[in-house]
C-alpha cells in the first residue's frame, strides 16, 4: 500500500494538466510535421464573444516558417484527414504575425463541439528534409468564454462551469455536518469496540473526500482567475481521492468475505465483526493491488485530470467494469448470508449494508452510462457531482448503520458485549 501511494505521488507530481485554458509551451516544427500538426489544446465555446489570445515570443521565426494556427469543431472533424486535407479544411486559420492577437470566436447556437486548435507551418506537410535548424517559438494561448456579462473572461470550458459553485457548496456542507458531527464521533471512537476499525476507515474516508472537494475549489479558485490554476493542488485532491478509493474497497471486501468465511464455520460468538483471515485478506489486498494498477495505468492514458471521475480512457473503463464486478461479487456474499440467516434484525442490518457498498460501487458506472444521453457540456459535470454525492452518501449510510445504538441494541442479544457503542448494564441501570 505505502510502495502503491508514492508511486501515485511521484506520477501526478511530474503531470502537468493539459487541459488548462492558458496554455503555455513552445511551437515545434519537427512535431507539427510529425503528427500532421501540434496538438495544443481544446475548448468548449458557448453564446456570443468567444476569445482565443495568442501571445509568441518570437514573430520574426514564426513569420519565416509561416506558422499558423488551425482550430477544429468536432474532432471527427480532422482526425481522419491527410495532412494538406487537415490544414485547408480548417475552421478557422490564423497567421502568426503579431506578438499578440485576438481571434473572436463565431457566435456558438449552444455547447455542442468541442474547438481543438493544432499548430502548422510550411514545413509540417512538407516532404525531404526542412532546410536547416530552425528555432522553436515560445508561446502562450488563452480561451476565453463569455462570463454572466457576455465580457469574455471567463476561463472555464461549457463543461466545467459550476463546479466551482459546487466545490464551495460541497466545502459548506462538510463544515457544518463536522461542527455538528465531530464531537459524537470523536466519543465513539474513543469507545473502541470489535468494529472500530470499520469507523476509522470510514472516517478516514470521508476525511479524505472533505480535503480532495476542498483542493479542488482551491484550484478552482485558482483557475477561474488565471486559466492555469494550480496543478499541484488539483493532483493532490486526485490523490486523496483514490486514497479514499482503495481504502474503502479494502475495507468493504474484508468484511463482506470475512463474514462470509465466520458464517462457514458457524462462528456465533461474534455476530457482524470485521472477522479478518488470510483468505479475506488476500482477497481484500489482490482487488485493491489491481484497482491500484489500474489507477497508474490511467495516469499515463489520461493527462486531463479534472475530469479524473469520468474515466474516459481504456484504463478507466476498465476500473468501471471492475466496480461492477465487485459489485456483483459483493451482492453473492451478502445473498449466501442473508438467505441463512434466521433474524430478521440481522438481515435488516445486511441489507442497509449492501445498499451502502452498491451504492459505493455502482454509483460512477450507472452516472456514465447515463451521462450518455445528454449532451456534452453536460457529462463531466453530472459524473462529477453525482458520483462525490453518491458516495458521501454511500459513507453516511455505513456510518449511520455501525453507530446506531438501537439496531446494534436489538442485534445483540447473543452477545452484547461484542458489539460497539452499546451501554453495558451497569450504564442502564444508572438510567
Amino acid at each position: 500500500m505505502f510502495l502503491f501511494v508514492i508511486n501515485i505521488i511521484a506520477l501526478l507530481f511530474s503531470s502537468s494538466p493539459a487541459n488548462a485554458k492558458t496554455v503555455s509551451g513552445v511551437f515545434r516544427s519537427d512535431a507539427a510535421r510529425e503528427n500532421n500538426g501540434q496538438y495544443i489544446t481544446r475548448f468548449l465555446y458557448h453564446g456570443d464573444n468567444g476569445l482565443l489570445v495568442y501571445r509568441v515570443d518570437n514573430v520574426d521565426m514564426a513569420v519565416q516558417k509561416e506558422a499558423r494556427l488551425l482550430m477544429f469543431q468536432g474532432l471527427q472533424a480532422f482526425e481522419n484527414l491527410s495532412c494538406l486535407e487537415r490544414v485547408s479544411s480548417a475552421h478557422i486559420s490564423i497567421k502568426l504575425r503579431k506578438e499578440e492577437q485576438n481571434q473572436t470566436i463565431p457566435k456558438q447556437s449552444g455547447p455542442q463541439l468541442q474547438w481543438h486548435v493544432m499548430y502548422t507551418d510550411r514545413y509540417t506537410c512538407q516532404e525531404g528534409q526542412m532546410d536547416g535548424q530552425l528555432e522553436d517559438v515560445h508561446f502562450q494561448i488563452t480561451l476565453l468564454n463569455p462570463d454572466a456579462a457576455g465580457n469574455p473572461l471567463d476561463h472555464f470550458s461549457a463543461e466545467e462551469a459550476g463546479l466551482h459553485n459546487f466545490y464551495f457548496m460541497s466545502i459548506l456542507a462538510y463544515f457544518v455536518a463536522s461542527c455538528i458531527y465531530v464531537q459524537p464521533l470523536w466519543q465513539a471512537l474513543s469507545k473502541g469496540g470489535p468494529m472500530h476499525t470499520v469507523l476509522k476507515v470510514l472516517s478516514t474516508a470521508l476525511l479524505l473526500q472533505g480535503t480532495s472537494v476542498l483542493l479542488n475549489y482551491i484550484h478552482m479558485a485558482r483557475y477561474a482567475r488565471d486559466g492555469v490554476g494550480t496543478p499541484l493542488t488539483g493532483s493532490l485532491a486526485e490523490l486523496c481521492d483514490m486514497i479514499a478509493q482503495v481504502q474503502m474497497v479494502y475495507m468493504l471486501l474484508s468484511l463482506c468475505v470475512g463474514w462470509s468465511l465466520s458464517r462457514s464455520r458457524k462462528s456465533l460468538s461474534k455476530p457482524l465483526q470485521w472477522d479478518s483471515s488470510p483468505v479475506s485478506t488476500g482477497v481484500a489486498l489482490a482487488t485493491v493491488i489491481t484497482q491500484g494498477a489500474l489507477l497508474i495505468w490511467e495516469q499515463f492514458e489520461d493527462t486531463e485530470h479534472h475530469s479524473f471521475h469520468a474515466h474516459r480512457s481504456i484504463a478507466g473503463r476498465l476500473l468501471m467494469l471492475l466496480r461492477v464486478a465487485l459489485a456483483l461479487f459483493l451482492a453473492s456474499v451478502l445473498y449466501r448470508i442473508v438467505s441463512a440467516e434466521r433474524s430478521t434484525l440481522k438481515r435488516d442490518f445486511y441489507l442497509s449494508f449492501a445498499k451502502g457498498c452498491f451504492l459505493w460501487f455502482l454509483c460512477q458506472p450507472v452516472l456514465a452510462l447515463f451521462s450518455l444521453t445528454l449532451n456534452e457540456h453536460q457529462r463531466e459535470k453530472v459524473i462529477t457531482i453525482g458520483v462525490i454525492l453518491c458516495q458521501c452518501i454511500s459513507v453516511v449510510v455505513l456510518y449511520r448503520l455501525f453507530l446506531s445504538r438501537s439496531l446494534y441494541w436489538e442485534v445483540s442479544s447473543l452477545s452484547s458485549a461484542t458489539l460497539p457503542l452499546t451501554m453495558s448494564r451497569t450504564a442502564r441501570e444508572r438510567y
